[in-house]
């Protein structure tokens, strides 16, 4: 099956550009005073901004194909400057369509900050 992977810490710039972008300026993303008065206890990563990450791993491994659903939960926060590693792998191939399995976990702790599955449609030959 394939499947690709890259480790990488975001850093609190990559979640203030990803605001301006964005326009989601929510202070727990922006924020370090407002965030540490929070349950966690600092900035945390927009879901979206590490779904463009992953993204980019399916692109790797089904390139030309036409995302038709992503589904995605983030079950821990993902901080600044924690080291993350970012995978993506093809769990399913059913016709012209290909199922891909996303996560994001902390290296250090091996613990998933965000898990879930792209659905993707091949591009005609």
């Amino acid at each position: 099956m394939k499947h690709a992977s890259i480790e990488r810490a975001l850093t609190q710039q990559d979640f203030d550009a990803f605001a301006a972008l964005s326009g989601d300026d929510n202070p727990i993303h922006v924020d370090p005073e407002f965030s540490a008065r929070t349950r966690f206890g600092r900035t945390v990563s927009h879901g979206m901004l590490l779904y463009t990450v992953l993204r980019g791993l399916v692109d790797r491994i089904a390139p030309g194909a036409v995302q038709r659903s992503q589904d995605l939960q983030f079950p821990a926060p993902t901080y600044a400057d924690e080291l993350m590693r970012f995978s993506a792998k093809i769990v399913e191939t059913h016709g012209d369509t290909v199922t891909i399995a996303v996560d994001c976990r902390r290296v250090d702790e091996d613990v998933v900050t965000c898990t879930g599955r792209s659905v993707l449609q091949k591009e005609a030959a």
